[in-house]
């Protein structure tokens, strides 16, 4: 399942005097997720995202649970990605866009600071896509728009981890598999991940509900659980990928 250095392999802070020169050229070629069948998810996502993957929830426990959108049924298998690095799919997770940014926190994760993985492919100093800083040394108004993305991104994390806290508080996750069966009589099985549980969520009191509702967190419930009959168009994905 997705972690949150998925992609990144030679992450370096973004310096002017290391990257001055740095150009970057993205939103073309997804290839870098190819070997990747899932990605965080914030919640601000899920109503975007629910109509394409399948959410679930991935983690060992409290502090590591995240929702993720689940992009294959083999590990190591990205469904989403094409054969020539595109992305099939209206909504492409903000994990995936943020690449090949990232912010690393301190041991506190009070401080973060802005890296880019210098091994991404769109990386270059030819003057390809847009430029890091300008001819002064200062940031481009590209540079400045990928940190504001990057806080927001933050901001959101935070939020989503808050929501993930409320659904274990509450008992609210239960593991579940996936199971996806081809016309040739070929099964595959995912497991692994949790979803909200039905019976559990039913048994709720009418004030908890309530609060829920207030809240907002009864929306992305249903979201989430909404979201999970896009298993069922793993098969033609699946099919569909093969072909290629």
């Amino acid at each position: 399942m997705a972690n949150e250095v998925l992609f990144y392999d030679q992450a370096e802070p973004v310096t002017k005097e290391r990257h001055r020169d740095w150009f970057v050229e993205t939103g073309h070629d997804y290839s870098f997720a190819r070997s990747t069948n899932s990605v965080p998810l914030m919640t601000v996502e899920f109503s975007s995202a629910g109509c394409e993957y399948a959410i679930v929830f991935a983690g060992a426990g409290e502090g590591t649970t995240v929702p993720v959108a689940i992009l294959g049924i083999e590990d190591k298998q990205n469904l989403y990605v094409t054969g020539d690095g595109g992305w099939k799919a209206h909504y492409i997770p903000a994990f995936v866009r943020r690449y090949p940014f990232i912010f690393a926190a301190d041991g506190e994760a009070k401080t973060f600071t802005l890296c880019i993985d210098e091994g991404f492919a769109g990386c270059n100093q030819e003057g390809h896509g847009r430029p890091l800083f300008d001819d002064q040394g200062e940031r481009t108004d590209y540079l400045q728009g990928v940190l504001r993305f990057l806080q927001q991104y933050q901001v959101q994390h935070q939020r989503t981890q808050n929501f993930v806290q409320r659904l274990q508080d509450l008992n609210l996750l239960e593991p579940m598999q996936a199971n996806v069966a081809l016309k040739s009589g070929e099964k595959h099985s995912l497991a692994g991940f949790q979803v909200i549980s039905r019976k559990e969520l039913n048994g709720l009191s009418a004030d908890v509900i309530h609060e829920l509702f207030k809240d907002g967190v009864l929306e992305l419930i249903y979201s989430h659980l909404q979201s999970l009959a896009n298993f069922g168009t793993m098969v033609d994905r699946l099919l569909s990928h093969r072909s290629v």
